[in-house]
């Protein structure tokens, strides 16, 4: 008598898989009136489409869960094992968009956690990596614990390697008592002699609040393993609002009269260099653009910058830079100018975690008009603490300044020598345990003064900034 032949594992499990798939599609049980022959509740084909994904049949899940979304077009569990399904298919853009209806219907918490995790690593897989970027920090606002957030960060940072598309984003709001860097004396004092005039009110020391926006997106043209050429833009935007107090000084100006407006395009090629103990990256950038000032265009300008850093170890870091910009159509003749700028900066990560820095510039500016030809030189010193004060992460700073000007005009008794001198103070917190997305706020301290032995531009000022920083 013949054996029975027997069919082949593989048939088998098709065939059952398959009669999974119709049974699952029974799930709706009695709709309209009319009772179906069998009636499965939609737990069940759940568990059906994760057990056909588990078994390697990812069409047949796919074809399940379609199934439980016909009964409830809102199941989130349905749209995630959609994604699975799709990403084990090898397409990653179903897959995503499947993930992302996961994460909308699902509530906060972990189950929006994984949907998002699989809708930025689908976004990667296609390629679309400011959108993995921007998943990722959908992630990160759900992040089960510290962890998982820190895992988050670092998936972030190895994506900017790889997107060629960076965006640098701030904005913050400061309430301060001197908004136009307005004097703190109304009386008109040269070298200790009052001159015949008076500061109006729109020269004295004004409060109020501004409001500024920071935008600075690049794209990287080309890389490889010794540098790497980007062009980038920016566009810089602050606006005031003067107080009651501050229109009743001076009724006859607006906020809009102190509003301005910076933008400009930039060309950088970034280039490592230097061998062991002097290991750094060596730049040279070229700048166009233009800045407003009160409603109306400042000045036009073209700079062409170099820098040269060094990181010895890796707690130290240090670096030289020198720009030389030329600044035309200028609106008055103090800003049709040369621009020579030297600068300085000097890092230290301390055996505790604190971070010692300091920095020095040098600006020469020799203008058409004798009152915008200067020179100026500053020095800030600054210090981080490596650990968190309670909720927030604290640094400080201290700035000191000193311009000369050879002449200036300001009076009928003609043009003698200006000096200012000016010492500031800041104070920033960094609320990193608030985070949202990986944006955290931050809140900025600032007090100082400028001493001229020309009254009308020695000014104090005390200001608060509360601003929104990145945490990644």
């Amino acid at each position: 008598m013949p054996r029975p032949r027997l069919l082949p594992v593989d048939l088998v499990r098709q065939a059952a898989l398959w009669l999974t798939i119709l049974l699952g599609l029974l799930v709706v049980g009695a709709r309209d009136g009319v009772a179906a022959p069998l009636e499965l509740d939609a737990a069940q084909v759940r568990n059906m489409a994760i057990n056909a994904l588990e078994s390697g049949e990812p069409g047949v899940a796919i074809e399940l869960a379609k199934a439980v979304l016909r009964a409830d077009p809102a199941d989130p569990l349905a749209y995630y094992i959609i994604a699975r399904g799709y990403a084990r298919l090898g397409d990653p853009d179903l897959a995503r968009r499947a993930a992302g209806y996961a994460y909308r219907n699902a509530e906060a918490g972990p189950a929006r956690f994984e949907a998002a995790q699989l809708a930025a690593r689908m976004a990667f897989e296609g390629e679309r990596y400011s959108l993995s970027q921007f998943w990722l920090r959908r992630t990160a606002i759900h992040a089960p614990t510290e962890a998982d957030e820190e895992r988050v960060a670092q998936d972030y940072k190895l994506l900017r390697r790889v997107n060629p598309w960076s965006l640098r984003l701030r904005g913050d709001l400061r309430p301060s008592d001197n908004v136009n860097n307005g004097s703190d004396t109304s009386r008109n004092i040269i070298d200790g002699v009052p001159d015949e005039g008076t500061i109006s009110g729109a020269g004295l020391a004004l409060s109020g609040l501004i409001a500024s926006l920071d935008i600075a997106p690049s794209y990287r043209l080309h890389v490889n393993e010794t540098g790497m050429t980007t062009l980038g833009a920016r566009l810089y935007v602050e606006r005031v609002a003067l107080s009651d107090s501050a229109r009743a000084t001076a009724p006859d100006v607006s906020g809009s009269d102190f509003a301005s407006t910076y933008v400009a395009a930039t060309l950088t090629h970034l280039r490592a260099v230097g061998g062991e103990g002097s290991r750094g990256q060596a730049s040279v950038d070229l700048a166009v653009g233009e800045s407003w000032y009160g409603g109306e265009r400042n000045y036009r300008f073209a700079r062409l910058g170099v820098a040269r850093s060094w990181r010895p170890d890796p707690d130290t870091r240090y670096a030289l830079r020198a720009d030389a910009e030329r600044r035309y159509d200028a609106r008055y003749t103090t800003n049709d100018a040369r621009v020579l700028s030297l600068g300085a900066d000097f890092g230290r990560e301390l055996a505790n975690g604190d971070v010692l820095g300091l920095a020095l510039a040098y600006q020469d500016v020799d203008a058409v008009s004798i009152n915008g030809t200067y020179s100026t030189v500053s020095m800030r010193a600054s210090y981080t603490l490596g650990r968190a004060v309670g909720p927030t992460r604290l640094s400080m700073g201290l700035v000191m300044g000193y311009t000369n000007y050879d002449q200036f005009l300001f009076s009928l008794n003609g043009a003698v020598p200006r000096t200012d001198k000016s010492l500031y103070g800041d104070l920033t917190l960094v609320f990193d345990r608030y985070d949202y997305a990986g944006f955290v706020p931050t809140v900025r301290l600032r007090t100082g003064r400028k001493d001229s032995n020309f009254s009308r531009f020695s000014s104090r000022e005390f200001s608060v900034s509360l601003g929104i920083g990145s945490k990644f």
